[in-house]
């Protein structure tokens, strides 16, 4: 196995779904034996010597905390970390990587909607993705993607080489994912404020490519006749207008919670707890929260795009991203209990398939083709 540097300099404190990418990665290699050196932000050391203790730890300088000093550092002070620990390949987790990095280099592009849907995007930050990400398929020594959804996409918008493209699927941690008990469920729901109410969990930062405005609609419409109508609680940060727009359209019976972020040990209850979990998103390189979901034993009701039916399969329930359509396909999983425990139950066997070390074989052998 080559010697790796993982830069985890890019993980933010909110520790959303692109970033349990690199702790769940990190956790993995260690279980492998992997010769593993991770650089990150002086916050983060501790953990990841917890995650990964045969891994050595190196502490970044504390100007990273800012992302534009991270980005310069990025392009001086990880080759000559790169060259301190002696590593023969950089992994790049998070789209950008240095220019010249001395050694071999492997970056992750988690998805390509920066190009497919550049109108649900900042300006700002798609210009700086899809520079990183053409940086990345002209540079690196090999391109890692989450999905073949991605891999194709990669190919088809940039004419990427897909001879240096390695797929390596996500994982789920299973222990943090589980299916909660009632009393974790109950705990979860007594913090939301439900006091007993049934709700449909969304979970995810809140992008237009997310389509939380169009999932508010369907929800107001598929509950609209309903005498004890569930709440819908949305999960997630990055404030969004639309999103309060989408609120203050639908009536004042209609239950809308959002509580920002949860922790970590609340997502299982939170999850596993609704009737049913909504990710009707647009797009995604991988899709995590419905992964993450179906090894809560949530029913998931999510979209028949990009990666999506490679994560979710036959275990969940599909929908159009529109409004109608989401108002029809929830308002018939709210009807349907039976159906819904089937759900929950494929979900849970086919989250099984997805895991950590798995994915960080299939890492280990995009270095080794890298350094060879």
């Amino acid at each position: 196995m080559p010697r790796v540097l993982i830069d985890a300099a890019a993980v933010h404190a909110d520790r959303g779904a692109l970033n349990r990418y690199v702790d769940g990665l990190v956790g993995g290699l260690h279980r492998a034996g992997a010769d593993v050196s991770v650089v990150c932000q002086r916050a983060d050391a501790d953990r990841y010597s917890r995650i990964a203790p045969s891994a050595r730890v190196v502490q970044g300088p504390v100007a990273i905390a800012n992302t534009g000093a991270r980005l310069a550092w990025e392009q001086t002070g990880l080759p000559v970390i790169a060259q301190r620990v002696g590593a023969q390949v950089i992994h790049a987790p998070y789209y950008s990587m240095p220019l010249r990095p001395g050694v071999p280099t492997v970056v992750t592009v988690h998805d390509v909607t920066w190009f497919t849907e550049q109108e649900r995007h900042a300006t700002v930050k798609a210009s700086f993705f899809r520079s990183a990400t053409r940086t990345a398929v002209r540079h690196a020594q090999r391109v890692i993607v989450p999905s073949k959804a991605t891999r194709d996409e990669l190919i088809r918008v940039l004419s990427a080489d897909p001879t240096r493209i390695d797929v390596a699927y996500h994982g789920v941690d299973h222990e943090i994912f589980h299916a909660p008990t009632e009393l974790e469920s109950r705990r979860v729901a007594d913090r939301l404020a439900l006091h007993g109410q049934p709700y449909v969990a969304f979970l995810g930062a809140l992008e237009p490519r997310k389509n939380v405005p169009n999932l508010i609609r369907g929800f107001a419409r598929a509950v609209e006749r309903l005498e004890n109508p569930p709440a819908l609680v949305i999960v997630g940060g990055i404030h969004e207008d639309d999103v309060d727009a989408a609120v203050s359209e639908v009536e004042a019976t209609v239950k809308v919670v959002r509580p920002g972020y949860l922790s970590y040990a609340d997502l299982p209850g939170f999850l596993g707890g609704a009737l049913v979990v909504a990710f009707p998103s647009r797009g995604e390189g991988f899709g995590l929260p419905v992964l993450e979901a179906m090894a809560c034993g949530a029913p998931v009701l999510t979209t028949h795009r990009t990666s999506l039916p490679e994560v979710g399969g036959d275990a969940v329930a599909y929908t159009e991203p529109d409004p109608d359509s989401i108002a029809a396909a929830l308002g018939q999983l709210l009807a349907a209990p039976d159906r819904r425990e089937q759900l929950a139950a494929a979900g849970l066997a086919r989250a099984r398939e997805f895991s950590w070390d798995a994915s960080a074989q299939a890492h280990l052998q995009s270095y080794q083709r890298a350094v060879e």
